[in-house]
């Protein structure tokens, strides 16, 4: 069965769309279509939070919000969820919204471009953590970058929102119920296909519709998060065409733990998979933190950061270094390799035209063993990576090295595992000496590039400057490594 329109609440009204390319934004939707101007084009890419909206969908039956970039979300993501702009926020008695309020009264805007998007990520951050901690407030607003304002002025407003109404009384919370079911009768179990010839988007209904569209499609672009793609077509102008959106699979966006090993969907969003993996594999909270702003990783995929194949990808290093294994599929016909195999060279995958990977498979570390991924980029927060290494060691009752596994992003065309390094260690004592008799091996492992984000010099000595840290986070030091400003006294 075949729906030819796709549907979605925006704001309180329902919309039904049946001509859309599948390279249209939401941000053009709302701007150019539906004039909607509150939400602003930045950066196009998915960087500065101008363009910052909510969007509402159900997971396990409820509603759940979260803010988005409405630059790089395509309209084909949409189907049965509730967009939410700037517009729609309103107090009592057609007051101010509490957010916006707190944002007037504690000058948090200059020159406005941005404040928008502000108060769209306070807002989401105001509905989950009424009263906030610093922390966390700078974590929501990672994504949302103010040229002429100054940050402090928006954080004195983020602590103070709730003094300004109760989130249990706003809008979203007393009509989440018949929102949650608004959106439960747009789930009519339906495929979505709009267009033809050179515009044609595509909306499986499950995970088997979606395998047999591929197989009926195997050139179609898949857009999970459109972190990636997003930027094809705004930046790069790219045609997408045929297009299959599968972010409400819900066969693909399911966790589980069995037997000490984590199985993630492909598509579990990098918020998601944090909650899990941080509670199990701790080093693993930090660097997902670290991965964009709270809107990318509300949308990015750990699925499609593999996918995709980058070499500076954030995730395959360490989940290469832990064990991982990908479940790749096409049709009914599934196989599973080690993460490791699947990147063969530089664009190029194991992965059959037509097939798709359907999980990732990760092993927890036990007891003694050490684990830790560290990522070094120009700036601190939603910065690309520039060298990222993981280490995965164990310590026998002698104090040798009896297991090692590293790799890295950023130092090759692939992440790619460190063998000589590795070698250099197993059997022999954990300590400084060892550690620096290994660095010698870096360059029979690697030959890294220089680019705009550093030079091979400076990978190559980062490179191993990280597993001199990983030793010291294992041993112990009197110097910090890293300073943490919320734990500082």
């Amino acid at each position: 069965m075949a729906r030819r329109e796709l549907r979605f609440l925006l704001n309180d009204e329902q919309v039904a769309l049946s001509d859309i390319r599948p390279d249209e934004t939401l941000l053009d939707y709302l701007r150019l279509t539906r004039s909607l101007r509150g939400t602003k084009e930045g950066c196009a890419e998915g960087d500065c939070g101008a363009c910052t909206v909510l969007v509402g969908r159900l997971v396990d039956g409820e509603l759940v919000y979260e803010s988005v970039n409405a630059c790089i979300r395509f309209l084909g993501s949409l189907d049965a969820c509730h967009v939410v702009t700037v517009e729609h926020l309103k107090g009592s008695d057609d007051a101010l919204h509490p957010v916006q309020q707190a944002m007037v009264d504690f000058h948090g805007s200059q020159c406005g471009f941005c404040t928008p998007g502000f108060v769209m990520s306070l807002y989401a951050l105001w509905m989950r953590a009424p009263n906030p901690s610093d922390e966390a407030i700078e974590k929501a607003l990672q994504g949302n970058l103010c040229r002429c304002t100054g940050y402090e002025a928006i954080m004195r407003a983020a602590r103070a929102v709730s003094s300004y109404g109760d989130a249990g009384k706003d809008a979203l919370a007393t009509e989440r119920s018949a929102v949650a079911a608004r959106l439960a009768e747009l789930r009519d179990g339906a495929r979505v296909e709009i267009g033809t010839g050179k515009d044609r988007l595509i909306v499986p209904a499950t995970i088997d519709d979606f395998a047999e569209v591929l197989e009926r499609e195997p050139g179609a672009t898949i857009v999970a998060g459109s972190t990636d793609v997003g930027l094809w077509v705004t930046k790069f102008m790219r045609e997408i065409s045929p297009a299959v959106f599968i972010g409400g699979i819900e066969e693909l966006r399911s966790m589980s733990e069995k037997d000490g090993i984590i199985t993630i969907g492909a598509g579990v969003s990098y918020s998601e998979a944090h909650r899990l993996l941080r509670a199990r594999i701790p080093s693993l909270g930090p660097l997902i933190d670290r991965i964009g702003g709270e809107q990318v990783r509300n949308m990015g995929t750990i699925g499609g950061n593999i996918a995709n194949g980058s070499p500076i990808g954030d995730t395959p290093p360490p989940l290469i270094v832990l064990g991982a294994t990908l479940t790749l599929r096409k049709g009914a016909a599934r196989r599973t390799i080690a993460l490791e195999d699947f990147f063969i060279d530089y664009g190029k995958q194991d992965r059959a035209a037509g097939e798709f990977i359907e999980a990732v498979h990760v092993p927890v570390p036990d007891a003694g063993t050490h684990f830790s991924a560290y990522k070094v980029t120009k700036r601190r927060d939603e910065d690309i990576t520039a060298a990222l290494g993981a280490f995965s060691v164990s310590v026998g009752a002698d104090g040798k090295v009896a297991f090692a596994r590293i790799a890295y992003g950023g130092m090759a065309a692939t992440p790619k595992r460190a063998r000589a390094v590795e070698a250099a260690l197993v059997g022999r004592p954990w300590e400084i000496a060892t550690i620096e008799a290994a660095m010698e091996a870096y360059r029979t492992d690697f030959t890294p590039i220089s680019d705009m984000r550093a030079s091979a010099e400076y990978r190559m000595l980062a490179a191993k400057n990280l597993l001199k840290r990983f030793y010291l986070d294992t041993t112990g030091t009197t110097t910090p490594i890293t300073v943490k400003r919320f734990e500082a006294v």
